[in-house]
């Protein structure tokens, strides 16, 4: 059997993305249609945090996922406003949300020790995810622009050249689409 992951102190709860291959299939067998096969030993050693924000990334997609379900059976359910509806109909909705909920949970606990593990394994990076993404309300910081090559500059400045171009074209017609206008509505105004 292949050495497992080693664990961060609480992850021992989080439910595992990678099934191990049952010890009654033999090594060379095909895992059943609900498992994925097992990586190569070294794999499982080296787990790189992109790999678990893509992890993280499903887990975000299941969370969406059973919100919209629980949304759907809300929005399916009546109130109980004299109508009678049988008793077993709204249990089994209820234990519905009950479990959507409970997944819910599970899920969020898991993106949470997804996020720790992720910032852990990235602790020794020089920008910190609040330098690389900023936050409303806060000042930019100054980013280090590199020099671009002169074929680059060139071609940005024929751009905006173009630009330039294009939006006086546009101011022209928009101009005389006034003035069009203009006469258009004297006219209807010295008919009446």
């Amino acid at each position: 059997m292949a050495a497992s992951l080693p664990q961060k102190p609480g992850m021992a709860g989080m439910p595992s993305q990678q099934q191990q291959q049952p010890p009654h299939l033999p090594p060379g067998a095909a895992p059943s249609a609900g498992q994925q096969p097992m990586p190569p030993q070294g794999a499982l050693r080296e787990i790189s945090p992109v790999f678990l924000c893509r992890i993280g990334q499903e887990t975000v997609q299941d969370i969406v996922t059973r919100t919209m379900e629980i949304f759907q059976i809300t929005r399916a359910t009546q109130l109980p406003n004299g109508v009678t509806q049988s008793q077993a109909t709204y249990q089994d909705r209820f234990g519905k949300l009950q479990e959507h909920l409970r997944q819910l949970t599970l899920l969020f606990k898991k993106l949470r020790l997804l996020y720790e593990r992720c910032v852990e394994m990235t602790s020794d990076l020089k920008e910190g995810p609040a330098e690389l993404v900023p936050y409303a309300g806060e000042e930019l910081v100054s980013v280090r622009v590199e020099p671009c090559s002169p074929a680059v500059i060139q071609e940005r400045n024929e751009v905006l050249e173009k630009l330039r171009q294009k939006n006086q074209e546009m101011k022209v017609l928009m101009d005389q689409m006034r003035n069009l206008l203009w006469d258009i509505n004297a006219m209807l105004t010295l008919r009446k």
